[in-house]
C-alpha cells in the first residue's frame, strides 16, 4: 500500500476493546495488509452512540442494504430497536473516509455493521453485509473483511 493511503479500520480489528462484549479481534492478517498505510480506526456502534459492552444486535430480516433503504431493523438481544444508532454509526464512519480522504476499509466478519460477507441476524451468522459496509459500497468505497 501507498503511505499515503489512508484506509478505515475496524477499530477491534487494531485491538481496541470495541466489540459488543467488551473485547477486541486483533487481527494479524489486517495489520500485515496495512503496512504502510494510515490507519483509521473507526466502530460504527460506538460512533452511533451504542456503549461497549452492549447488548448483542443483529439485522431482523435482510442485511445492511435493507436496513439503509428502510425494509429491515436491527434490533438486540433483548428486543431493542437500535437501528436509528446503527444509521447514526453507520453515517459517521462513512464522514470520516470523506475528512481521511479513504477509499478502501478493513472490516470485521460476522458483525450486523461492519460484516463484508457474513452478518450477525437472528442469534446466528448468514451470509449478507452490514449497515456501515452497505453504505460504504454504496458510496464506492473498496471493502475487505476479516
Amino acid at each position: 500500500m501507498s503511505k499515503s493511503k489512508t484506509v478505515l479500520v475496524s477499530a477491534c480489528l487494531l485491538g481496541l476493546k470495541t466489540r459488543y462484549d467488551g473485547n477486541d479481534a486483533l487481527n494479524a492478517e489486517a495489520l500485515k495488509e496495512l503496512k504502510g498505510a494510515i490507519p483509521i480506526p473507526v466502530c460504527p456502534e460506538v460512533l452511533g452512540g451504542l456503549p461497549t459492552p452492549r447488548p448483542r444486535a443483529g439485522i431482523g430480516s435482510g442485511d445492511g442494504t435493507d436496513v439503509l433503504e428502510g425494509r429491515a431493523i436491527v434490533s438486540d438481544e433483548n428486543g431493542a430497536d437500535r437501528t436509528a444508532e446503527f444509521l447514526r454509526g453507520a453515517l459517521a464512519v462513512l464522514e470520516i473516509a470523506r475528512l481521511t480522504d479513504a477509499r478502501v476499509a478493513f472490516l470485521k466478519e460476522k458483525s450486523p455493521s461492519c460484516g463484508v460477507a457474513l452478518i450477525s441476524k437472528n442469534g446466528g451468522q448468514e451470509t449478507g453485509m452490514g449497515v456501515t459496509t452497505a453504505l460504504l459500497q454504496k458510496e464506492g468505497l473498496e471493502t475487505k473483511g476479516f
